[in-house]
């Protein structure tokens, strides 16, 4: 396992500046399915967040396909699962319908999520700045309470990952 795909668990602040221990940010946020969707509609449950950068890209196709396919399993381990990014409802819905995927994809269009976590920051590509989202995945016991953070994911195995930590954490 590459050393950004390991859950934090210490005390030491990440990038996104929360932490395992911390309370979950509340949100309320559309999703593609066309309901709102807030933090208090998981409680006694557990919840995985996570960020991704932009519908219908290579890395993020690929992430939301691996989460779709194990969401039985992720349900059975009492937990479910939301993808957020700053797409609208409508390109989630394409994206979703498109790749058949089965989870809640939820439109930040705004950033009032992503400034919350922190995963809204700057990126550098090709020596280029510009503002973006760090793909990072939050677990959230049935308490609201952040059990684990995933910086700056790698998208290979993540799903599986998430999935482990949380079989483990029920």
């Amino acid at each position: 396992m590459a050393k950004t795909d390991k859950p934090t668990k210490s005390g030491t602040k990440e990038a996104s500046g929360l932490q395992a221990g911390d309370k979950a940010p509340a949100f309320t946020l559309p999703a593609d399915d066309g309901t709102n969707v807030s933090l208090k509609d998981f409680k006694g449950k557990m919840l995985v967040v996570y960020f991704y950068p932009k519908d219908d890209t290579p890395g993020c196709t690929t992430e939301a396909i691996d989460f779709s396919g194990l969401k039985a399993k992720f349900e059975k381990a009492g937990a479910r699962i939301v993808g957020v990014s700053k797409d609208t409802v409508v390109k989630h819905g394409k994206f979703r319908d498109k790749h058949g995927l089965t989870i809640q994809l939820l439109s930040d269009e705004e950033g009032t999520m992503l400034e919350a976590y922190g995963v809204w920051a700057e990126k550098s590509l090709y020596g280029r700045k510009f503002m973006g989202i760090n793909r990072t995945t939050f677990l959230i016991d049935a308490k609201g309470v952040i059990a684990e953070v995933w910086p700056k994911v790698k998208v290979k195995e993540h799903a599986a990952q998430v999935l482990e930590a949380v079989k483990a954490l029920g």
